[in-house]
C-alpha cells in the first residue's frame, strides 16, 4: 500500500477534493493502483471491524455499457471516467468475522482471548439483528469507506464524484449480486447498504 501516493499533505487533500463530472476519457488507472486504493480506503473504521463494504469496479466498455442505462442523469461521468465504483453494504458481513479476527491475531494486532470473546458476541448478536438494523449499520460503515476512498483517490492525484442519480433498485441485479443480501432501497450520497454508493474516478 501507499506506493502511488502523489501527496501526503492532509490539508491539501481535504481542501483539494472536489466533485468532478467530466474526465479525460483517454486516461486509465491501472488495476494494481486501483486495488491499492481500495486497500488503503479499507483502513476506514467499521462496526466491530466487520468491513461490510463490497466494491464492484466498472472499468471496461462492456461494464460501462451495462451501467449506462442505470445512470441516465450521469452518463457523462460513466462515459469519461477511468472507472465507476459501486460500493455495496453486505448485510451478512458477520459471515467473514472469523477470517477477519483470525487475521488480526496472526498479525499480532489482537490477543487470541480478545478474538474469542469478540467472535462469541458478534456471531450470536449479528444474525439476530432486525434487517433494518443490518441495513443501517452497513449503510453507515460503507459510507465511511466511500468518503475515505475519495480522500485516498485525491492523495493519488485523482478526482471523484459521489453520485445519487442512478437506479438504486436495479444495480445489484445488473451486476449479479444477491438483491436481498445487498439490498437496494434509498440512496444517501449514493447509497444505503441498500443503494450502492456510486463513485466516478479519473483525471480531468
Amino acid at each position: 500500500m501507499f506506493n502511488h501516493i502523489q501527496t501526503n499533505d492532509f490539508a491539501s487533500i481535504v481542501k483539494g477534493r472536489r466533485s468532478v463530472r467530466n474526465y479525460d476519457e483517454n486516461f486509465k488507472i491501472s488495476k494494481e493502483e486501483m486495488n491499492e486504493m481500495i486497500s488503503e480506503a479499507s483502513l476506514a473504521p467499521s462496526s466491530a471491524n466487520m468491513q461490510p463494504w463490497r466494491v464492484v469496479v466498472v472499468d471496461t466498455p462492456e461494464g460501462k455499457e451495462k451501467l449506462r442505462p442505470l445512470v441516465r442523469f450521469n452518463t457523462l461521468q460513466n462515459d469519461t471516467s477511468s472507472a465507476m465504483l459501486l460500493i455495496f453494504g453486505d448485510t451478512q458481513c458477520y459471515l467473514n468475522a472469523e477470517e477477519i479476527y483470525n487475521t488480526a491475531v496472526e498479525q499480532g494486532k489482537m490477543p487470541a482471548e480478545v478474538r474469542d470473546n469478540q467472535l462469541k458476541t458478534i456471531l450470536s448478536m449479528y444474525p439476530a439483528l432486525p434487517q433494518e438494523t443490518k441495513v443501517e449499520v452497513a449503510k453507515i460503515d460503507s459510507n465511511l469507506f466511500a468518503m475515505q476512498f475519495m480522500l485516498v483517490a485525491r492523495a493519488h492525484g485523482y478526482d471523484t464524484n459521489p453520485m445519487a442519480g442512478f437506479e438504486v433498485d436495479r444495480v445489484a441485479k445488473a451486476f449479479d449480486l444477491d438483491e436481498e443480501r445487498y439490498e437496494a432501497k434509498v440512496p444517501s450520497e449514493a447509497q444505503t447498504l441498500p443503494a450502492p454508493t456510486l463513485l466516478t474516478l479519473s483525471k480531468w
